[in-house]
């Protein structure tokens, strides 16, 4: 599965925009904003978030102490209660993982995978080198019920065992990250899902797929 675009509501757009340019040197044209084969198109916000976006953006394993030094250089890092800033899951995930604030204190992450390929790239990072975003956070007041309505709609299965709390439905190209609305996101545990306003494009998944979820206002959709 491929999160092929993302319309993300921000409180101010032209900010957001540069954010993204200036401080993740990705390309940006008005609104939109290209992460390799994925897009974010932000909008205004009409009303407030209840909590905060999480997204993820692929980096090929092999570039990843790379492009922690080049992160390091640009943005603060998010640690845990143990004051640790980088994170490396074993089993399923076989990734490793900094996290980092955007704008409204969006809840951004890079992380390479083992599976996917290797980069031809050295020297010193930059942000065009991302490949996708390959995570976004969905909150949800019963997530065993969405993860059973995603799995027959998207045909999307979980990446490792999912629970009542917690559900990461696709593959390393690209998860739904299904939280409950009252579990508080990874690493600094301080603060609440949002997706408010969030319409999520998929791709590689079957056609005329479609899911609103209006108590959280969030949309999922096939492209």
């Amino acid at each position: 599965m491929r999160i092929q675009q993302i319309v993300l509501p921000v409180t101010d757009v032209e900010a957001a925009a540069a954010w993204f340019a200036e401080v993740l040197q990705l390309p940006v044209d008005g609104a939109a904003i290209t992460i390799g084969w994925s897009r974010i198109v932000l909008q205004a916000a009409t009303q407030p978030g209840d909590g905060v976006v999480h997204l993820a953006f692929n980096v090929p394993d092999n570039r990843f102490a790379a492009a922690e030094a080049w992160l390091r250089q640009r943005v603060p890092l998010q640690r845990n209660a143990e004051g640790d800033d980088y994170f490396a899951l074993p089993g399923n995930w076989l990734s490793q993982s900094i996290y980092f604030a955007g704008p409204d204190a969006m809840i951004l992450e890079l992380i390479g995978r083992r599976r996917l390929p290797a980069s031809s790239a050295t020297g010193p990072f930059h942000g065009s080198e991302l490949t996708c975003v390959s995570e976004v956070g969905l909150p949800s007041d019963d997530v065993v019920a969405l993860e059973r309505q995603i799995a027959q709609q998207f045909g999307l299965s979980p990446l490792s065992p999912s629970s009542p709390h917690f559900a990461p439905l696709g593959d390393d190209e690209g998860l739904l990250i299904v939280v409950a609305a009252d579990r508080t996101w990874f690493p600094e545990q301080t603060q609440l899902p949002g997706a408010r306003g969030i319409e999520v494009t998929l791709s590689l998944v079957p056609a005329g797929a479609h899911l609103a979820d209006l108590a959280q206002g969030w949309v999922l959709s096939s492209a």
